[in-house]
């Protein structure tokens, strides 16, 4: 059997899978099958999300190979008849597809573990529901080939939701922030030891002081998905590209949003450990009439912050970052079809 997986974050989920699936596999099946297991990382999704396009690729990939089992992970959010797909069995042909943000966030490595332990039981012999199968709260559709696990309700878009943006892994966004946080340290640096400054933040109360931390925060988002292009707009009209086209806009949102506010912590601890270096108590207590105290070092890291953050956004040039770019699916698309083209030429010149 194969596990045919999608470029990075698939690839690296079934990798782990593939070291204790053949033993696990061999457990459960209690009539001593044996499972060699092989990964194998390609694009398979670049050009399409339509489920039966893809099984049909998986298919036509299964027989050239000649293995009985392929399971398929991809880490896009696949619809059918305007529903979220999970699980895409075609027990004929012997095949799988999953779509790991259908597993949520949380646990992914032993959610997809239990789903493809599911999935490659199933299609070895009898059906089985085991409780280690998909989520009950998924309903079940019958096809003519094939079963459907589908996930509705909004429980399950924030459940989908959740696990794109794990899938994109927004970790890895904070290094590709770095000229943008160069740019905020460098502002708030200078900020820190303006007076105006400190006459503001002495007089801003705490709703005010959350409103900048919002705007800035929100001005940063914007100006990233911007400059980065990350905004997806479908050239279809169909439902089920609408629906595709709100997740990942949301995800991506979600993504650079929790970047930014990772880089906005680390700005206002990094602006209060200068101010407690540089300031000087007598100075600003004559140019704030209020004296140096622990809620004033507090108060002016936190408003800094969000000056620095503003300054940061305007003063970066990120159209060039690819850690900024992988936090949106569609331009991940692009980089599929890139790599598939490749592939293909260098084929051609061989």
């Amino acid at each position: 059997m194969a596990l045919l997986a999608d470029p990075d974050a698939p690839t690296e989920v079934a990798r782990r899978l593939a070291r204790t699936l053949s033993a696990r596999l061999a457990d459960k099946s209690g009539q001593g099958q044996r499972f060699d297991v092989e990964v194998v990382s390609e694009p398979f999704t670049s050009g399409t999300e339509d489920p039966p396009t893809l099984m049909r690729r998986i298919m036509d990939r299964g027989s050239a190979e000649n293995w009985d089992i392929v399971v398929a992970l991809t880490d896009l959010p696949l619809h059918s008849h305007g529903r979220r797909l999970a699980v895409n069995l075609d027990h004929e042909h012997g095949l799988a597809l999953l779509s790991l943000p259908s597993l949520g966030g949380l646990r992914l490595q032993t959610r997809a573990r239990r789903a493809v332990e599911e999935a490659v039981l199933g299609l070895a012999g009898p059906q089985t529901t085991g409780s280690e199968g998909p989520p009950r709260s998924q309903p079940l559709e019958k096809g003519t080939d094939d079963l459907r696990y589908v996930v509705g309700g909004p429980r399950g878009y924030l459940r989908v939701l959740v696990g794109m943006v794990r899938a994109n892994r927004p970790w890895r966004l904070v290094p590709g922030l770095s000229k943008a946080l160069a740019a905020a340290l460098a502002t708030g640096a200078v900020a820190t030891v303006n007076s105006t400054v400190w006459s503001l933040a002495a007089s801003l109360s705490t709703p005010r002081l959350v409103i900048a931390m919002a705007g800035s925060v929100a001005i940063m988002i914007g100006w990233l998905i911007v400059d980065a292009e990350l905004w997806h707009r479908s050239a279809e009209t169909s439902r089920e590209a609408k629906q595709r086209a709100r997740l990942y806009n949301a995800s991506t949102v979600v993504t650079v949003g929790i970047g930014v506010l990772v880089c906005y912590v680390g700005l206002m601890v990094i602006n209060w450990v200068w101010a407690l270096f540089i300031l000087n108590d007598q100075v600003f207590a004559s140019a704030t009439r209020n004296p140096l105290h622990a809620e004033e070092y507090l108060t002016l890291s936190w408003f800094v912050a969000s000056v620095a953050t503003v300054g940061g956004a305007l003063g970066s040039g990120l159209e060039s970052d690819e850690a900024i770019r992988a936090a949106a699916y569609s331009k991940r698309e692009q980089e599929r079809r890139r790599t598939l083209e490749d592939d293909h030429g260098d084929q051609s010149s061989k």
